[in-house]
């Protein structure tokens, strides 16, 4: 992932001790250059110790994120002592920058509380909020009010808003394309796409006719093709599937690939049934496998707000998204389900060592529609099973009557309990399940949700109600 830029402001005020702003600026500075941050900031030959208080040391600030407006992903303030509030907000405002706030203040040494050491930021950050507030400036906090910028618990604090950084920065702005119209029955995955428009998002659109043709005039000996035959077979274990399915495969992989790049786009959604196999003759699900796994996310069956939800985690964790339903309870227990698709899944998500035979990961044919449209036109399934660790899941979704994008997320794991079947599956277990269940039904959500081998939720959660705007409600 491309690297996080903040653009740091040092609070100060005169009758609070100046020094104490030089060795905080410096610990801050090493703690983000600790964690691969970059970072736009005063020096001290630009103000005192590079600090913000008057009102020219704020235009200062201003103009430095100013010019540096398309790097800066988020802005850090911090409090070495007391800090001048109005300076603080005046540098946000005056930038013209609406990105991610987090604000941070040093914790007082008991043993240093004379006039000569002591901060007072945890006073100070109470005022920096008040007047962020006011100027209608948007602001994430540390867990603990005054906080160590080494300690274990700001460098939490500073991974979560980075990552919640990636989100607000990747989804404002992000391109989208959507291959194919809406299966008929699928009316669970309509969208808005006005809606997504308004918060940033833009949705581009092509006709399977226009993927099947292009795909029709590709040669298997086009260096393309073959470029892209390789891939598939290094990618994926392909078992017994048709020499004839795998060229197919790589002639709509080339067009679609060439088709996102040249629209600039970041993820995408297919209308992977019926269609695809009746005209075409293979499944797209290791096309979107591969794209999916090097985080362009791939959506079936045109779900453009799921992909949205894969696109967000991706952007928080760096680790692929899958798109899964919520498919199948597990025996009797409240608080299990099975996840399941049929699958398009990333490769990255599955178990490395089997549990069962069938949990390996290979190509396959799509079980599901096979005996519909002739099972010689369903090759192309990733299949396997979903590896145990904790995972993040997120569904967004629009709502055309209130005029609002809404989302649900939450956490859990993914489980090594025994289960026999096809396609790509896990078992998840889930806290206090049966109340997301039935909050999902209670608001009409839909069937599907997006998953991340991750533990982001307070990031993503954070990135879209407060940076994004949207309802989100999160299972805890």
């Amino acid at each position: 992932m491309k690297p996080i830029t903040l653009g740091l402001i040092v609070g100060n005020r005169g009758f609070f001790p100046a020094h104490l702003c030089e060795t905080g600026r410096q610990t801050m500075l090493k703690v983000l250059a600790a964690e691969g941050i970059q970072v736009v900031a005063l020096g001290p030959e630009d103000t005192t110790y590079g600090s913000v208080e008057s009102v020219s040391e704020a235009e200062k600030g201003a103009d430095l994120f100013r010019r540096h407006r398309d790097e800066i992903d988020g802005i850090l303030v911090t409090l070495p002592n007391f800090g001048d509030e109005r300076a603080v907000a005046n540098v946000i405002r005056w930038s013209g920058l609406d990105v991610p706030v987090l604000v941070q203040a040093f914790p007082d040494d008991m043993t240093k509380m004379t006039v000569a050491d002591r901060r007072d930021g945890f006073c100070g950050k109470m005022s920096v909020c008040n007047n962020l507030r006011q100027y209608g400036i948007k602001y994430s906090l540390t867990t603990l009010h005054t906080v160590d910028p080494e300690s274990a618990s700001f460098l939490a604090d500073l991974r979560r808003f980075a990552a919640t950084c990636r989100v607000a920065r990747g989804l404002k702005g992000a391109r989208v394309g959507l291959i194919g119209a809406r299966p008929a029955n699928f009316i669970t995955v309509r969208f808005s796409e006005k809606l997504f428009e308004r918060a940033g998002i833009s949705v581009e659109t092509v006709d399977l006719s226009d993927i099947f043709g292009r795909a029709a005039k590709l040669t298997k000996s086009a260096p393309k093709v073959k470029a892209k035959l390789e891939q598939i077979k290094a990618y994926v274990p392909v078992r017994k599937t048709p020499a004839e399915a795998l060229v197919k495969m790589a002639q709509l992989g080339v067009v679609i690939d060439d088709w996102m790049a040249d629209n600039k786009l970041d993820a995408s959604a297919l209308q992977c049934w019926t269609a695809m196999e009746e005209f075409y003759g293979v499944v797209p699900c290791t096309i979107m496998s591969i794209m999916s796994n090097n985080l362009m996310p791939s959506a079936c069956e045109t779900d453009i707000a799921g992909v949205i939800g894969m696109v967000a985690m991706a952007l928080a964790s760096g680790k692929p998204s899958a798109l899964v339903d919520w498919n199948n309870n597990y025996g009797e227990d409240p608080d299990k389900c099975v996840v399941f698709h049929c699958s398009n899944l990333p490769k990255d998500i599955f178990a490395q060592k089997p549990i069962l035979p069938d949990d390996i990961m290979v190509m396959d044919y799509q079980a599901i529609i096979a005996d519909t449209v002739g099972k010689e036109n369903t090759f192309g399934t990733v299949v396997g099973r979903v590896r145990a660790e904790p995972f993040t899941y997120c569904r967004i979704s629009t709502d055309d009557y209130t005029g609002r994008i809404l989302a649900y997320l939450g956490e859990g794991e993914i489980t090594n309990d025994p289960l026999t079947t096809f396609g790509g599956f896990g078992v998840a277990r889930i806290p206090n399940l049966q109340k997301l269940l039935t909050y999902i039904c209670e608001n009409g959500y839909e069937h599907h949700t997006a998953i991340n081998l991750s533990q982001v939720a307070g990031a993503v959660d954070e990135a879209l109600v407060k940076y994004m705007g949207w309802s989100v409600y999160h299972h805890g």
